[in-house]
């Protein structure tokens, strides 16, 4: 009797030991959102530890060459123009976005509108290298993605461009950087902006944005 009594004791603590490990298994510790430019914003839903990480995509047209963004008539304003004096680059330090999705983040946020003039899609919310044009570049209004303390000219007269990734875990891929020069070259030939006035966002504030992996020398290489 007392072998069996033992042996049954035996089995309940390796029960009680099991049932254990099944829920520290079930325990996932949620990350620190990630940074969001000049502000910290929730990102997209972050995947359990059980499956890969992948970033949301939308279901885009057939045709991207009928999207009015893949020409430069978009980038030209109706409205009277501002003076614009600079151009600050930055990155989402998120893995998938939109301008819309952006838009949507900011505006949770308590401001009133997406805070870049241009993002450049990776694929994900939009096409790889798309410029989408924000709702404030046709309004020629101020940005409200680079605040500097006693700078305001920043984003007063700076023209924001976002590119969608984080650029500190990964590169911007070809495309987005061929959009990037091609849009840059735009803007400077347009309103006068002198390369010395090109900026990264972490070039006037401190911050990594737009990323450790960004390659300014193959910016203006491209320029």
């Amino acid at each position: 009797m007392r072998p069996l009594l033992a042996a049954l004791a035996s089995l309940a603590c390796l029960a009680a030991a099991a049932g254990c490990q099944q829920k520290q298994a079930c325990l996932v510790r949620a990350p620190p959102p990630p940074y969001f430019g000049p502000r910290v914003a929730t990102a997209l839903p972050m995947p359990s530890r059980s499956s890969p990480a992948r970033p949301a995509t939308l279901e885009l047209p057939r045709d991207p060459s009928r999207s009015a963004s893949w020409g430069t008539a978009a980038w030209r304003p109706s409205d009277l123009e501002r003076p614009w004096r600079f151009i600050v680059i930055h990155h989402s330090a998120t893995a998938a976005g939109s301008a819309a999705q952006f838009d949507r983040m900011h505006r949770d946020r308590g401001w009133d509108e997406l805070g870049y003039h241009f993002v450049i899609g990776n694929g994900t919310g939009s096409y790889d290298g798309e410029v989408e044009v924000g709702s404030r570049w046709p309004k020629q209004k101020h940005g409200a993605h680079c605040k500097v303390a006693d700078h305001p000219e920043y984003n007063d007269y700076g023209i924001g461009i976002c590119l969608v990734g984080n650029f500190d875990l990964a590169h911007p891929s070809e495309a987005q950087m061929q959009a990037l020069a091609r849009l840059v070259r735009f803007l400077m030939d347009r309103y006068g902006i002198p390369r010395g006035r090109i900026y990264g966002h972490g070039q006037l504030k401190a911050t990594d944005c737009p990323g450790r992996n960004f390659d300014y020398g193959d910016l203006f290489r491209r320029l």
